[in-house]
């Protein structure tokens, strides 16, 4: 995957407007925070602002959704409201890429988030994302693996359907066009 350009400095403009009215627009998800406390952040980490711009660019819609209270960082996931479209049709990793003989994907979902500057959701950040709003009701997200389920060749993905946050498993190499990914990065 070829790496992505650094934002330049107007599309960072662009970008931090973007953030901005969607943290307006969606303030339950981050109660008692600030935009300018964000901002100030975010301003002095172009690496961060790249990993968001992809977010963004790859239609995960991202916004703070809360601040680790030991470090400080604020947390931002994807909070488009289905899987990221740029995101979709694509396997678990690495290894599971390599183990298909056939029809391939063009990626996995590690892979991209890496390349993001990202990290996939964990099992407890996807049930924590779903407090705040309802998503994937009709896609859904591939998220962090334990290594022993891994091992064995398989992997989790979660969605939302009857008002319930389900976790499920499947061949790390399967993918399809309403599965994707949702991941967070830490500022």
């Amino acid at each position: 995957m070829p790496k992505a350009k650094d934002p330049t400095a107007k599309q960072f403009g662009g970008l931090l407007e973007t953030l901005r009215a969607r943290f307006d627009a969606h303030m339950p998800r981050h109660p008692g925070l600030e935009w300018t406390a964000v901002e100030a952040r975010l301003s002095s980490n172009s690496v961060k602002l790249r990993s968001l711009d992809q977010m963004e660019q790859s239609g995960g819609e991202p916004d703070v959704v809360g601040r680790d209270k030991t470090t400080g960082e604020y947390i931002f996931a994807d909070c488009s409201a289905q899987s990221p479209k740029g995101r979709r049709s694509v396997c678990y990793d690495r290894e599971a890429l390599d183990a298909r003989k056939e029809h391939k994907p063009r990626t996995s979902a590690v892979e991209m988030a890496t390349a993001m500057g990202a990290a996939l959701l964990t099992v407890d950040e996807y049930h924590e994302l779903q407090k705040l709003e309802e998503f994937d009701t009709t896609t859904s997200s591939w998220v962090q693996t334990p290594a022993k389920i891994r091992k064995l060749g398989g992997a989790l993905f979660c969605d939302r359907r009857y008002d319930t946050v389900f976790v499920y498993h499947n061949g790390a190499d399967s993918y399809y066009a309403a599965r994707g990914f949702r991941c967070s990065v830490r500022v």
